[in-house]
């Protein structure tokens, strides 16, 4: 096995609102090796990205709270570090490709300006030098006329090519991780293709390890070597992805793989895919015991006042169900 670039043990985070506190993060286990791919996945709500934003320590001060927990990088507990600290590992060490390009570009820098900021930050280079290098990760991201761009505004370019330029600041300082928080989301089908295959192709000539957070379990099939699925901000299943695509242990993780479009499948139009009914829980409306009963065809008394313990299945999976291995 590869070394351990993070270590993140039994994190819990909770928010504090005006009507009580509420946990977000409930008790996650996770290590990522160099060179690797981990793919965290889940519905929305289910704390996929306040466990990457944790990570980072860009939670909201004011309300979020480290209940519990360690996230160990390089022997050093990033929780226990001071701000000036972080500030030295994000965008140098462990960077961010966040949702949505539109909002997290600024509208009135031009990209040169923004590229260069992280460059200049972190590296010791002028505004020549840090501009020079710009306009090589433009390139690198396989944007035409990168000196061109530069100049321009990110209003100026269509959703793919903003997504690029996300990934080429994130590149900026060549990090031994990359968290990818839904980089192909609102991208067109061709686009998406593209944004992974360089992804891969960049993880793969620089050896850093990424942390991808989707609910396309077709993403992760492509390009991910182990899956973590969340539910409730709980870790309900982990392991590796072909195996745990195809022997799911937790009724959520089959109910997720059952709803994906099956390519080739002669399916008749009328036909509905299989769904998971209802919604995940609000964190102040969290179920007793296990928090997926409400939804699961496989429910027994004991899940609805019992909350699972993490078991090991047969195909090396870790698991939280009250089911035993191979009864799905």
């Amino acid at each position: 096995m590869s070394q351990i670039e993070l270590d993140v043990r039994n994190l819990n985070v909770s928010f504090s609102t005006p009507h009580g506190n509420f946990s977000a993060v409930n008790g996650i286990n996770f290590q990522l090796h160099s060179g690797e791919t981990l793919a965290l996945v889940g519905e929305s709500g289910c704390g996929k990205t306040v466990t990457a934003l944790s990570i980072l320590r860009l939670l909201p001060e004011a309300s979020a709270k480290f209940i519990s927990g360690k996230i160990i990088y390089s022997g050093r507990d990033l929780l226990g570090l001071s701000s000036q600290q972080m500030r030295k590992v994000r965008g140098k060490e462990i960077s961010m490709i966040f949702q949505d390009p539109m909002t997290c570009l600024n509208p009135v820098l031009t990209l040169g300006e923004q590229l260069s900021e992280t460059l200049l930050q972190h590296n010791n280079l002028n505004k020549k030098e840090a501009l020079s290098k710009s306009a090589q990760l433009l390139g690198r991201v396989e944007l035409s006329s990168p000196e061109e761009k530069l100049k321009q505004y990110p209003h100026q370019l269509s959703g793919g090519m903003r997504q690029r330029v996300m990934i080429a600041m994130a590149l900026a300082c060549e990090p031994k991780i990359l968290i990818a928080d839904e980089p192909t989301t609102a991208l067109d089908v061709l686009i998406q293709a593209q944004i992974l295959e360089l992804l891969e192709n960049l993880k793969k000539e620089t050896g850093m390890a990424m942390l991808l957070i989707t609910h396309d379990l077709g993403v992760v099939a492509e390009i991910a070597e182990r899956v973590m699925v969340m539910y409730a901000g709980d870790e309900v299943e982990t392991g590796p992805t072909q195996s745990l695509l195809k022997n799911p242990n937790h009724p959520y993780t089959k109910g997720l793989i059952a709803s994906r479009p099956q390519p080739g499948l002669n399916i008749k139009k009328d036909l509905r895919l299989p769904e998971i009914t209802g919604n995940v829980p609000s964190p102040n409306q969290r179920p007793s015991g296990c928090p997926f009963h409400p939804r699961c065809n496989w429910v027994m008394d004991q899940c609805k006042t019992q909350k699972p313990i993490s078991k090991k299945s047969n195909h090396d999976h870790q698991y939280s169900c009250h089911l035993e291995p191979g009864s799905l």
